[in-house]
């Protein structure tokens, strides 16, 4: 049986999701077959019986879950005869480090630029509760005010994407030879903001751009969809 994976998307349909990004690239990687359920932010509330509050949401036959990690735990326990996303539980150890240190030094970094970018993407009928949440989050100010001189913290998210370029001037991916969970983490933060970002993130001498090219091919070119460019 095909496992769906719920999409949040945009008003083009295209995936909004850095976390569902990741499981897509995790069920790639076990070579499972997918189908995706596109959904707006208010149809989530709605799913499976309005368990889950957030995506990504996979079910499979009767399983249904949510949150990134815990749906990698278990496409590995469910499927142990394919390629582990996990190999060891060091492994999964340093992914969950490398998840706590992106959301934190890279994400909300990226957030702080693209968050308007988001809201203007986002379907219309989702963009006022994406507005009164997330503005309920910045301390009074409007998506407008927060994002405001936002160029000017382009320089910092460059800067605090050091340890990753650190650790590609040794090898193809953060996995070594072979992508890993963090490379998955990390191409879907990027994605992401590929998807609505209207100003480039990354220099276009930077090194990076040489691991998110490999990375969008991965997978017969999983990640090659429609992006704003991610580089200047």
């Amino acid at each position: 049986m095909t496992i769906r994976l719920y999409d949040l998307v945009e008003a083009k349909d295209r995936s909004i999701s850095p976390f569902v990004w990741r499981i897509k690239y995790a069920l790639a990687h076990k070579g499972l077959d997918f189908e995706t359920q596109p959904v707006g932010f208010g149809d989530i509330p709605k799913l499976c019986g309005g368990k889950y509050k957030t995506v990504p949401i996979i079910e499979d036959g009767a399983v249904s879950m949510n949150e990134s990690l815990a749906i990698a735990d278990y496409l590995d326990k469910a499927y142990p005869d394919r390629p582990a996303i996990f190999a060891t539980p060091q492994e999964r150890a340093m992914a969950r480090f490398f998840d706590g240190w992106f959301g934190l030094e890279i994400m909300n970094r990226m957030f702080a630029i693209n968050v308007l970018d988001i809201h203007n993407h986002a379907r219309t009928s989702d963009q006022p509760y994406f507005r009164q949440s997330r503005e309920a989050r910045l301390g009074g100010k409007t998506l407008e005010q927060f994002t405001e001189g936002r160029e000017a913290k382009i320089p910092e998210l460059r800067n605090a994407l050091r340890p990753m370029r650190a650790a590609l001037s040794a090898a193809p991916f953060l996995g070594g030879d072979a992508p890993s969970y963090a490379d998955y983490i990390a191409l879907g933060g990027f994605i992401w903001a590929g998807t609505v970002c209207t100003v480039p993130l990354l220099a276009a001498d930077d090194k990076l751009n040489d691991w998110l090219a490999r990375g969008l091919d991965l997978y017969n070119g999983l990640g090659r969809v429609e992006l704003y460019p991610l580089s200047a």
